[in-house]
């Protein structure tokens, strides 16, 4: 269902496009407009996961330096019948994980030390089966079409600014109080509709990542306790400076207030947790699941907040 719901947002997406191309630039500029779109996001979707990680902070680390957190993706991974990703760790004292790539076999998946500080061995497998599902269901390349088309949109409006200006007879021109309205509305518009591409995303990722590590309770215990630690004001200044990368995140890392939750590209997460553990109740632990090892629930990850360009026992 949520599949179906995607392919609906990205035809009105791609509907809502077609009418302000229409409007604003006939099939010239909207043709013009897609091509610079295009051209933007398409080395954004190939170099994405390099600018993701550096603005973030994250620190590759490897099966020597980070063997505990190494060994439980290793082991999501291949349950969830994926290529090892890269592994990355980044010093935030907020509980939080993201994954990135444009595809398998490129993907990187990324945990901060608060996560790993805070959270059961559980939660954690809960957490990263989490970020494996959007690898599996390839949702980079998704919301890079999103991207896409929301960027023409904007796109369209500049070019119906420079051509309003610079060129055009004035018959040619369209209305000029409705093209104002639709370069004001329509942008907001396809952000809204990108928004709810994502939120639908997180959805699936919660469903099958619960799934990959074999009990919905674990991942429900881990979002209760990330959003508590956002709530209650652990910042995530990595995120917080590059507002753009927050999308990506498990939950929103960004503590923007009352307008948090009305712009917010991730599903309540109260809601989120109700349906893990609906699922939970519904087909209880899945045989074969991920089994960590007898002290995971009470042993702590260990792992010390590190100031930049500084190793510590995670590399």
């Amino acid at each position: 269902m949520n599949f179906f719901r995607t392919g609906l947002l990205l035809a009105a997406l791609t509907a809502l496009f077609l009418v302000v191309g229409h409007v604003l630039g006939g099939q010239q500029g909207m043709i013009i407009a897609l091509v610079m779109a295009a051209g933007m996001n398409l080395f954004a979707y190939w170099f994405s996961d390099k600018m993701v990680l550096s603005m973030s902070g994250a620190r590759e680390v490897s099966p020597h330096d980070a063997p505990e957190f190494h060994g439980i993706v290793a082991q999501l991974a291949q349950r969830a019948q994926l290529p090892m990703p890269r592994v990355y760790i980044i010093d935030s004292e907020q509980p939080n994980a993201f994954a990135t790539g444009r595809n398998p076999e490129n993907a990187a998946v990324a945990a901060t030390t608060g996560l790993l500080n805070q959270l059961s061995r559980e939660e954690v497998a809960g957490v990263m089966a989490h970020e494996l599902a959007h690898v599996k269901h390839r949702d980079m390349l998704t919301m890079s079409i999103a991207a896409t088309i929301s960027g023409a949109i904007g796109m369209l409006g500049s070019l119906f600014m420079f051509t309003s200006m610079f060129g055009g007879r004035s018959e040619d021109r369209p209305n000029p109080l409705a093209a104002m309205a639709l370069m004001l509305l329509a942008p907001l518009g396809a952000t809204l509709v990108q928004m709810g591409i994502s939120r639908s995303r997180e959805y699936e990722a919660d469903r099958l990542g619960a799934e990959i590590c074999g009990n919905p309770l674990w991942l429900a215990s881990a979002l209760a306790r990330i959003e508590n630690n956002v709530r209650g004001g652990v910042p995530n200044y990595q995120a917080e400076r590059n507002p753009a990368t927050a999308h990506m995140y498990i939950a929103n890392p960004l503590s923007a207030g009352g307008l948090r939750g009305l712009f917010s590209t991730h599903p309540a997460m109260e809601d989120r947790i109700a349906r893990l553990q609906a699922m939970a109740q519904s087909h209880g632990p899945v045989t074969g699941g991920y089994a960590p090892t007898p002290a995971a629930a009470t042993s702590p990850w260990g792992v010390r907040q590190q100031p930049p360009r500084q190793r510590g026992p995670w590399g």
